[in-house]
């Protein structure tokens, strides 16, 4: 099995997991917009919900493995198995340590944080106090995701990729049923939310231990700061969480700015993000997740050839998923939203703010999911100093474009402005690495844009003049969901046939990672 094989395998893998986690995440949504849709409890949600997501993501979908994958490696192989045991348990003491620092620092200074995160709510002391009391709710969730997103970096050490990645389900489900079970029995229901988190992020790290203790991770009192391979890991984490979180900070941006605008907007916006993670996560973690020992083991032997291979084939993936799910998701976001959300708090007016979020949000999806995949190969040749320092310039144009476009566009202009913010990051990361590695098969990866770029075109074409004649948003639920995966379906098989006529490689992989074939040139 070739290298590209063996991405595609990985990546599957990871995908699958990730795929269910969305789903069941879509219904967690569809619950949450139903009882609470976008009133001032679901913002103040959403504001507490997203400081220790946003570690989650950071901590979860890659910051722990890239830096801890290459020195784990780097240990084992040097000074043997138990060398490499003893250093992970006391890099599980810090990291505890580290988490149970973090849990307090933000309980204790919840208003603070609550008034940097969203400092329109201010005006609000309803709003405000409902938030810090969420945000000290979850707060010991900081422990609980960060501890499995350590476990994910063991696991992922020794190729399992799937358990970690389908851990999040169970976040998602206990979400659902604390918001159906837990929410109404309470005086103020949305704390039922914040109780699902909980119960989400302890399931998450328990259903992980069992395994991560199978591979050989054992306890002991250790907890030795100045272990030489600690300092280079700690050197290593800072620029790696950073450039990971870059994404992330962005939304934050977009969340404590629109904390100004009109109430519902944080809740648009939040909606609309969710819409473009199903992608973002299914594909472009994904391929993160299944480049990076690959890479870290090419970078090492010095094959620069099959590094360069390798990442151009993930590069040239990346487009061909993203590109027309950025089409459809464009042209069916009304469709969508009103058929996914549209029912009890969730009104008309949420439907469409939050079509407008995503249709803005959909423009960098691309870049979103480039991201993924550039960033690691950075890591792979040991350089985190980059990707932080190119994410500085993302967050700070960010910033800049938020402010310029509030005012015309609302919460959607905070919405293109983080999309125009990654093109710039992901674009600029490419244009550095091809100077420092050469020529990268730009032209490949042209010529394939090119024809992934027709293809989404006609396929759009199809999508557009089914929706318009079929699709009814006063209809029952049940014909609106007939409809739309009527249109999706339809996109699919246009999109895939036309590939499938001009002999595109990438689809052969999708459909069979596995094959032994030759794998790409």
């Amino acid at each position: 099995m070739n290298n590209e094989q063996k991405v595609s395998r990985a990546a599957g893998a990871v995908s699958t997991m990730t795929l269910l986690s969305r789903i069941f995440g879509f219904a967690r949504d569809v619950v949450i917009a139903m009882m609470f849709g976008s009133s001032a409890a679901a913002d103040a949600f959403f504001v507490a919900f997203r400081i220790p997501n946003m570690q989650r993501r950071v901590l979860g979908e890659g910051a722990v493995s890239a830096a801890f994958i290459p020195i784990f490696s780097e240990v084992m192989t040097r000074k043997g198995e138990d060398d490499a045991w003893r250093f992970t348990a006391n890099l599980l003491n810090i990291l505890l340590l580290f988490l149970a620092l973090s849990m307090f620092l933000l309980w204790a200074f919840a208003p603070q944080v609550v008034t940097v995160f969203a400092p329109g709510f201010i005006d609000e002391p309803g709003k405000f106090e409902l938030t810090v009391r969420l945000t000290r709710w979850m707060a010991p969730y900081l422990i609980f995701i960060g501890l499995a997103a350590f476990c994910m970096g063991i696991l992922n050490t020794f190729h399992k990729f799937a358990l970690p990645a389908a851990a999040p389900v169970l976040l998602n489900i206990s979400m659902i049923g604390a918001a159906l079970w837990i929410a109404p029995l309470l005086d103020e229901p949305i704390l039922g939310l914040a109780a699902g988190v909980l119960i989400g992020g302890v399931l998450q790290l328990a259903v992980q231990i069992p395994e991560t203790l199978r591979q050989g991770l054992r306890f002991t009192p250790a907890l030795d700061f100045s272990h030489p391979d600690i300092r280079r890991m700690a050197r290593l984490m800072g620029p790696v969480i950073l450039g990971l979180a870059v994404y992330e900070l962005n939304i934050l941006a977009d969340t404590l700015i629109a904390s100004l605008l009109p109430g519902g907007s944080i809740s648009y916006l939040y909606y609309g993000n969710r819409l473009v993670q199903f992608p973002l996560g299914i594909f472009g973690v994904a391929l993160g997740v299944a480049l990076l020992p690959m890479l870290s083991s090419q970078a090492a032997r010095n094959a620069t050839g099959e590094f360069v291979k390798t990442l151009g084939f993930g590069i040239r993936m990346i487009l061909f998923i993203t590109l027309p799910a950025t089409v459809g998701l464009i042209l069916l976001r009304f469709p969508i939203v009103n058929s996914l959300w549209e029912r009890g708090e969730f009104t008309r007016a949420s439907t469409d703010g939050t079509a407008t979020a995503l249709l803005y949000y959909s423009i960098g999806l691309a870049a979103f999911c480039g991201i993924k995949v550039i960033v690691p190969a950075y890591y792979s040749l040991q350089d985190t100093k980059t990707p932080a320092r190119i994410g500085i310039y993302s967050m700070l144009l960010n910033i800049v474009l938020n402010l310029i476009f509030m005012k015309p566009l609302g919460h959607g202009g905070l919405a293109l402005a983080t999309s125009i913010a990654s093109i710039f990051n992901v674009v600029v990361l490419i244009h550095l690495l091809r100077k420092r590695l050469g020529l990268m098969g730009g032209r490949k990866i042209l010529a394939s844009a090119l024809r992934i770029t027709f293809n989404s075109a006609v396929m759009g074409g199809l999508i557009y003049f089914m929706s318009a004649a079929w699709f009814d948003a006063s209809a029952a639920l049940t014909e609106k969901l007939v409809v739309l995966l009527v249109c999706i379906l339809a996109a699919v098989a246009a999109f895939a046939g036309l590939a499938r006529l001009t002999q595109y490689e990438e689809l052969r992989f999708l459909l069979n990672p596995g094959e032994r074939s030759k794998g790409p040139n």
